[in-house]
């Protein structure tokens, strides 16, 4: 009897024949592959299975009736037959190392976070190649381990006894400070010259991310609008802060310049208006723009109203040519964008926005959280100027350098944090003025990751990962890859680093070492990564 074909499977087969010479190659490279393991755990199963056959069979012998031995036979086989099945399902899921971890996991995991940027334009000029993530100590303890406990497992040897060599080098100059806390206990751990005042250089940021996040929350938005004066035909681009407002088509989630002309132009139109006078308002910052460092490829004039931070060249993180007037630059390109819309304008001139014009659109930046992260992971100094100012604003103090300082110290001291010996003379740390110790940054730390203060934990999910991201993606090309989260500082003669650790104990520690009068950068970068290093041993 001939069973007609079914018409399902005459419509299937061609995909399937498609699929099986696809399908092909792999598996005989699987075969090939596997074959030799399959081999190996032969050779190991098989003379267990004849040790077990030949302690078997003459019990087995002794069963009545004719199917004992096929009985047997079977078992053996079967057994055979699985071990194999089960070598083959290993392999098919492998490779994998040692400690019971794919390595093709690993190596995926060290290949991401390759994005980032620089610590003020240094830059190795190396580009590193994935390597395998390292993995965590096979037990973890609570993270309320206490230090001796983990000193004595490690033979008695003190932290001071390993961290006090490292930090003795010339490269680090004559004057440097070192603290290490356990963030669960809050306990000191290690510390030399803890509460004396350093040049802190980029890792002020860290300050000035607590200050913003605890006067502003972590929800915040910077808004930048549009506003029409009531009987006229005055149109004011109103400046909100925002230095991550972008005028580019691919906006990366941050608010969209062309996404405020589209709304204004249709909100104009409905009003039957299709020519403007067009001003610009950036007066929610006081005082100088300029920061005392002058011109400088690290950061543009500080302007309440700016697109992609001033930069010309396309970039979006590091040193980068700047425009010479962020706000009239914004506005000349907002002008063009109202123009593309249909609605014409004057050349546009600065003018402050009155109380009673009425907004017409608006846009907002993602919220405060993930500003503090970019700012932190990419060492983002327009970033670290406008949220001092914005806390100088949230908290009622005059906008400018010295006023976002006094607002970040009072925040601190709001929060009970050590700043004695503190000055804050911008947000960014790019003044070689302000101080820092490194008490008040293990501090910070700690706050951070205190379960008080949810509001805070941007603060240490910002922080670059040594090896992956940001000021770190080119550092840390050892087994501390991935384990140390650390905000950098680098300006001339001045080397520093803050952040978290979890060590082989499982706890998370705080830390922070500060040198100034450092004799060779290189080198003293190199002596504060290994010292961070120590800790994750």
């Amino acid at each position: 009897m001939v069973m007609p074909e079914l018409r399902h499977w005459r419509a299937a087969r061609p995909h399937l024949v498609r699929i099986a010479n696809a399908v092909r190659p792999r598996l005989a490279g699987f075969a090939a592959t596997a074959r030799p393991r399959l081999a190996r755990l032969v050779r190991t199963v098989e003379p267990r299975l004849a040790r077990l056959v030949r302690t078997v069979k003459p019990q087995l012998a002794r069963i009545p009736g004719p199917r004992t031995a096929r009985t047997w036979q079977c078992t053996a086989g079967a057994a055979t037959a699985g071990l194999a099945l089960a070598a083959g399902v290993v392999t098919a899921a492998g490779p994998w190392d040692a400690t019971g971890q794919r390595t093709a996991e690993r190596d995926r995991a060290a290949a991401l976070g390759r994005a980032g940027g620089r610590d003020h334009g240094a830059d190795s000029g190396t580009v590193a190649q994935p390597r395998p993530a390292p993995s965590a100590a096979p037990v973890l303890t609570g993270l309320g381990g206490t230090a001796r406990a983990a000193d004595a497992a490690r033979g008695g040897k003190s932290l001071a006894d390993v961290l006090g060599p490292l930090l003795d080098v010339p490269a680090l100059g004559d004057a440097h400070a070192a603290v290490v806390v356990d963030v669960a206990s809050g306990a000191h751990l290690y510390g030399t010259a803890g509460d004396k005042p350093l040049t802190p250089a980029s890792t002020t940021k860290i300050a000035t991310a607590v200050a913003a996040l605890s006067a502003l929350g972590p929800d915040h938005r910077l808004t930048t609008r549009t506003a029409l004066e009531p009987g006229t035909d005055r149109l004011v681009l109103v400046g909100g802060g925002d230095p991550t407002l972008t005028a580019r088509t691919e906006t990366g989630g941050w608010a969209s310049l062309r996404t405020l002309a589209t709304d204004t132009a249709k909100a104009l139109r409905a009003r039957g208006v299709h020519k403007v006078t067009l001003s610009y308002d950036s007066t929610l910052y006081a005082g100088s723009d300029l920061h005392p460092i002058g011109v400088n490829d690290n950061l543009a004039r500080v302007d309440a109203l700016m697109t992609d931070e001033g930069r010309t060249d396309g970039s979006t993180s590091g040193p980068a040519p700047r425009v010479p007037d962020p706000a009239a630059a914004a506005a000349r390109t907002f002008a063009g964008l109202l123009a593309d819309a249909g609605v014409r304008t004057t050349a546009p001139a600065p003018a402050k926005a009155a109380g009673r014009a009425a907004t017409l659109a608006s846009v907002s930046s993602p919220p405060l959280s993930d500003l503090v992260e970019r700012m932190l992971t990419n060492s983002d100094n327009d970033l670290g100027e406008a949220l001092a100012r914005q806390t100088a604003v949230a908290t009622g103090v005059r906008a400018d350098f010295a006023g976002g300082g006094r607002a970040i110290a009072g925040q601190l001291t709001k929060l009970g944090l050590p700043t004695a010996g503190a000055v804050f003379h911008d947000g960014s740390g790019l003044n070689r003025a302000d101080r820092l110790t490194a008490d008040l940054l293990t501090a910070l730390l700690a706050k951070a990751a205190s379960p008080a203060r949810p509001d805070l934990r941007p603060v240490l999910t910002g922080l670059p990962v040594a090896g992956f991201s940001g000021t770190l993606s080119d550092r840390y090309k050892n087994a501390a890859a991935g384990l140390v989260r650390a905000k950098t500082g680098t300006l001339t003669g001045v080397n520093a680093l803050a952040g978290t650790v979890v060590d082989r104990d499982g706890r998370l520690l705080a830390f922070a070492f500060l040198a100034s009068n450092t004799t060779n950068p290189t080198e003293a970068q190199t002596a504060l990564d290994t010292t961070a290093t120590a800790l994750t041993n």
